[in-house]
């Protein structure tokens, strides 16, 4: 019985009949390695923060001065000192209903604006989208003096829409929805085709309803792009938030993890490292759950 026909056999016989050399598995060049050498760096430069904020929070010691990658006799103290010095779940709820609240309205706003951006037309639609682009090449930290004076006053009549409010928090940010989101939100309604627009005219919908029954539908993807877009800016925005709650009860995760910090930055180390690994949870459980409605939503929509 004859041993099995090898590649390399077989590579030498066909040398032997066309007269040419048997080809060779291609060496990695210096520029693959250097990319490999350039991606294990942008790897390690990513990773760092979040390796020693990990082994800070589960640092016994909970100082800024004693922490170190590796921990030494891990422990969850900081998030039991965390949950005994602050009222760290009121923060988180007040962040997720701020957060989710105004993602939630933010995506209804600018998909109604985009809508009739894309499929109406009248008189200064042009110069709308135009101005609504042009707005958001000035920083928002301009308002907040405007902001300040508005709910102050606003307060004095209507209390549960003043100052140190959820729901005036989420009206300040609902003034600055629109913007980049409209014109995201449009180019992904452009991509819907207009003949099922007229299909519906002809069996008597209007523009409701062939909006709210057939349109939204179609553009899921970018919904669901914008909406968390919107909701991680509005769960990590520290600025307006700062400024509009100062009860220790109605602040937001960021604001009151910030203070904590202040309060003593080498004390108070570990126990803010510890709320800080929790508030990341919700933003890694959504981006990994719809990361493929982003990818198509974003691709999409600036495409056209």
């Amino acid at each position: 019985m004859s041993a099995p026909t090898t590649q390399t056999d077989t590579d030498k016989v066909a040398s032997r009949h066309t007269g040419q050399a048997p080809a060779r598995a291609p060496r990695a060049s210096t520029g693959t390695y250097l990319r490999y050498l350039g991606v294990l760096a942008a790897l390690v430069f990513a990773l760092f923060p979040v390796v020693f904020i990990l082994s800070a929070a589960f640092n016994p010691s909970g100082t800024l001065s004693t922490t170190s990658l590796v921990p030494n006799g891990a422990s969850g103290v900081n998030f039991s000192t965390l949950f005994e010095l602050r009222p760290y779940w009121s923060w988180y709820r007040n962040s997720l209903i701020i957060a989710g609240f105004g993602a939630a309205f933010s995506v209804f706003i600018g998909a109604c604006a985009a809508y009739a951006f894309s499929r109406m037309r009248f008189t200064g639609r042009r110069p709308g989208l135009l101005f609504l682009l042009l707005i958001q090449m000035f920083p928002a930290l301009l308002t907040f003096v405007a902001l300040f004076n508005i709910f102050s006053a606003l307060g004095d009549v209507i209390p549960a829409l003043g100052l140190n409010t959820s729901i005036g928090l989420i009206l300040a940010y609902l003034g600055g929805a629109m913007g980049a989101n409209v014109w995201l939100l449009k180019g992904y309604f452009d991509t819907v085709p207009r003949e099922l627009d007229e299909a519906a005219k002809v069996d008597g919908a209007s523009h409701a309803r062939i909006f709210f029954t057939m349109q939204l539908r179609l553009v899921v993807p970018i919904l669901v792009t914008v909406g968390m877009l919107a909701f991680v800016g509005l769960f990590n925005e520290f600025l307006l938030a700062s400024v509009f709650l100062k009860d220790v009860d109605s602040q937001t995760l960021g604001v009151g993890l910030w203070a904590l910090l202040t309060a003593d930055r080498n004390k108070y180390f570990g126990p803010f490292c510890a709320g800080a690994i929790l508030a990341s949870a919700p933003i890694v459980l959504l981006y990994l759950s719809f990361q493929r409605q982003i990818v198509g939503g974003l691709t999409s929509g600036s495409v056209k």
